[in-house]
């Protein structure tokens, strides 16, 4: 679903989203083609569930308008699902999830 040119529309659009919030997409990368990594930064005011809030909300209305094709080949229409994982850099270091995410593209 995620093809090279809406992974890089999305890449694209992610940053726009969070110089707009406030926030900061350090790197994004695609997993298996299906789901997508995310490197956020933001002043400790801003909630990491507000993040991921923006980022699929605004992203899933821009990507339908731009690709309105693929709305038909999603479950039930949706773009993305509720869920998401969340990891501090404090309980890991930040060199070891740029290196998990940097590695997401090239799987799949």
């Amino acid at each position: 679903m995620l093809t090279k040119d809406i992974a890089e529309y999305l890449k694209e659009l992610f940053q726009e989203i969070a110089a707009d919030k406030g926030f900061e997409v350090v790197m994004a990368e695609i997993g298996e083609m299906d789901h997508i990594h995310i490197f956020a930064s933001a002043h400790p005011k801003i909630s990491p569930s507000y993040i991921v809030k923006m980022l699929k909300g605004i992203s899933g209305r821009l990507l339908f308008i731009k690709y309105p094709e693929i709305k038909e080949k999603l479950w039930k229409g949706r773009l993305w699902n509720s869920s998401f994982y969340l990891e501090t850099v404090g309980s890991i270091s930040e060199e070891a999830i740029k290196k998990y995410i940097e590695n997401q593209n090239t799987k799949g």
